[in-house]
């Protein structure tokens, strides 16, 4: 993992490098778990663990030994390559300690605090300065709030210490040097506050997440471990290099190594680089979208027609976003965004739901295995916490979120945002991290990933408008051609992002993925009853075993009684075959004691003032029809 090239030290490093004469301790915080570049050798460069790489760079700057230590392991001394073991025990036994057979010294919080005192404010060491790097030291503390009495003297002592020390001088020509004492934490906040906020004698270091400079020097070397990368030729080696280190964005360079070791053990080529990122990433083990039925989805525009009635150009839209996940065509080489995003919006009931349905069973053979969530449950202001999961500390943190379990659990999906216009605007914050960077960062700190989702959303933005007044008033009416439905719709639509969320970015990352549906008119409701009515007596056929048939004259009164109001769309119909032939249907059968194997028609429908319907039915014998 190691090659000769001209290193640049990092950031962090050259902080240290340029206080190390000015200030005794140093806190590092944040990428500290991750690989770190540090040259370990005359013009050697490697990736290693940041304790390394703090031993390389302090003994550059001058410093003779360097002592680790954290919780578990004690004190141990990061020897050069090449040193013999016995002079690491020597150093800790100048310091009290007693080193065992792996070179370690055990030491508690009190041996530590004491041994602290020793290091930093003895005398100097005849061979030059010594460094002591405290890994781990969040764990040192249980409640940085509330602390121990040994957790107090230990950092009072701390504390004192960095206050007390000066510098020495050592070398030639002489430089001032302290025995310097370097905090390893997870966060500044994790030792206590007295010690490090406003104290001029300690120095915060962040260590950043690799950029894609890093991220690119360790690629080039990691990728030659791969099959077929000594035979590529330098543009095929860059091609995949460049796409390594594009779709690890926001990795760390431990995540790097390990999608290079998993391309490995799984045997993929140079060429397949992209397969070990995905797989890494979301833990999918060959490409869904690819092993897709072709077939199926040729066939799709006849399945989505026969289930969503009028909305052909929405079909055709939706179906394209599909072939697209499935070529790869127009995928975009960095980052992890969605296979596809698509916004439905249009009067109620038109088939907005029904589409998401259908296009889950297009793909998986299930319209239930959608990950659906109505966004009317998520109006008030936190609410975003059940999606992403409770920050540390709070109630429920343990459980993560809803939305970004789903996504762990089942990263190839549908997934449907229902009304999405009534979420609180901070939820619509999360939906621009999903469609630009196609990631979330969940409440304990997973990174989840939607580079195998498709996302729906619906909506029944643009239906209605405010006037000046503050009356809401239609916006589109039932007799409106589809192109003023259509162009009235999106205009509120952009409206409503841009002046009443001030959110046009979301917009921006939908595109002209922005489908409108038509209302339901006469010639496409007729058809809706037909598929309803028809499938209510398969139904009742099927469980039933009973045979039920309208005549003409009953298939036009239902119609009739069915089609008057269309304003409530599909979902109105449904509600209106309900009370004029399910209820009635199955009060008549229940009456006639119908059983199965019998066959009965349908001759009429007659509401009464009140809006009951009664059902005509005749049994049908070999004689003919005989009357219930």
């Amino acid at each position: 993992m190691s090659e000769t090239r001209a290193f640049e030290r990092p950031r962090w490093m050259r902080d240290l490098r340029r206080f190390l004469p000015l200030k005794p301790q140093f806190v590092l915080s944040g990428n500290v778990r991750d690989l770190q570049f540090a040259e370990v050798g005359a013009d050697t460069v490697a990736a290693v663990p940041l304790t390394s790489a703090l031993a390389s760079e302090l003994r550059a700057a001058g410093f003779a030994q360097i002592l680790a230590y954290d919780p578990v392991t004690g004190f141990r001394v990061l020897a050069r390559p090449g040193d013999s073991p016995s002079a690491g025990a020597g150093l800790l036994a100048q310091f009290g300690l007693t080193a065992g057979s792996d070179g370690a010294a055990a030491a508690g919080l009190d041996l530590f605090s004491e041994t602290l005192q020793r290091v930093v404010g003895g005398t100097a060491i005849s061979d030059g300065p010594v460094a002591v790097i405290a890994d781990f030291a969040s764990r040192l503390i249980v409640r940085n709030d509330v602390l121990t009495n040994p957790e107090h003297q230990a950092f009072t002592r701390a504390l004192v210490l960095s206050h007390q020390v000066r510098p020495r001088p050592h070398g030639t020509p002489p430089r001032p040097f302290f025995n310097t004492v370097v905090w390893i934490v997870d966060k500044e906040g994790d030792l206590p506050d007295w010690l490090v906020v406003d104290n001029p004698r300690i120095r915060h270091i962040p260590v950043a997440r690799p950029d894609h400079r890093i991220r690119r020097q360790l690629a080039s070397t990691l990728l030659r471990g791969l099959d077929g990368a000594r035979e590529a030729s330098p543009a095929e080696f860059g091609e995949a290099l460049s796409a390594l280190v594009e779709q690890t964005e926001g990795l760390l360079l431990v995540d790097l190594s390990a999608i290079i070791q998993l391309g490995r053990s799984e045997g993929l080529s140079l060429s397949r680089v992209a397969d070990a990122v995905r797989r890494y990433k979301v833990g999918v083990t060959e490409d869904p979208w690819a092993r897709i039925d072709r077939e199926k989805i040729r066939r799709g525009a006849a399945f989505i027609q026969a289930r969503v009635k009028g909305q052909d150009h929405a079909a055709t839209h939706v179906l394209d976003i599909v072939k697209r996940a499935v070529t790869g065509v127009g995928a975009p080489r960095r980052g992890s965004r969605p296979r596809g995003v698509a916004f439905l919006a249009g009067p109620t009931g038109v088939g907005k739901t029904e589409l998401a349905k259908t296009l889950t069973s297009l793909l998986f053979g299930d319209d239930t295995a959608y990950i659906r969530f109505d966004m009317s449950e998520f109006s008030a202001e936190h609410s975003d916490q059940r999606l992403i999961g409770a920050p540390p500390g709070y109630v429920g943190y343990d459980v993560g979120g809803e939305l970004t379990n789903a996504i762990r659990e089942k990263p190839f999906c549908v997934v449907l945002f229902d009304e999405i216009e009534k979420a609180h605007p901070r939820i619509l914050d999360k939906f621009l991290q999903i469609l630009d960077d196609g990631v979330l960062t969940s409440g304990r700190g997973d990174r989840v990933y939607f580079s195998e989702a498709l996302i729906v959303f619906t909506s029944n933005l643009g239906i209605y408008r405010l006037e000046a007044d503050g009356t809401r008033v239609p916006n589109i009416l039932p007799d409106d051609p589809f192109p003023v439905v259509q162009a009235r719709v999106r205009a509120e639509i952009e409206r409503y992002f841009k002046t009443v969320l001030n959110r046009p970015e979301i917009l921006n990352r939908i595109g002209d993925n922005v489908l409108v549906f038509d209302f339901i008119r006469a010639g496409v409701a007729a058809e809706i009853l037909e598929s309803m009515a028809g499938g209510i007596l398969r139904d009742v056929e099927a469980t039933q075993g009973i045979e039920v048939t309208l005549t003409e004259e009953a298939r036009a009164r239902l119609a009739e009684l069915s089609l008057a109001d269309l304003s409530n769309g599909g979902r109105g119909i449904r509600n209106k075959v309900e009370a004029h032939l399910v209820n009635p249907l199955a009060r008549a059968l229940f009456d006639a004691e119908a059983e199965a194997g019998e066959r009965w028609l349908v001759t009429g429908l007659e509401p009464d003032e009140t809006g009951v319907t009664t059902l005509r039915l005749s049994k049908e014998t070999g004689g003919g029809a005989v009357a219930a």
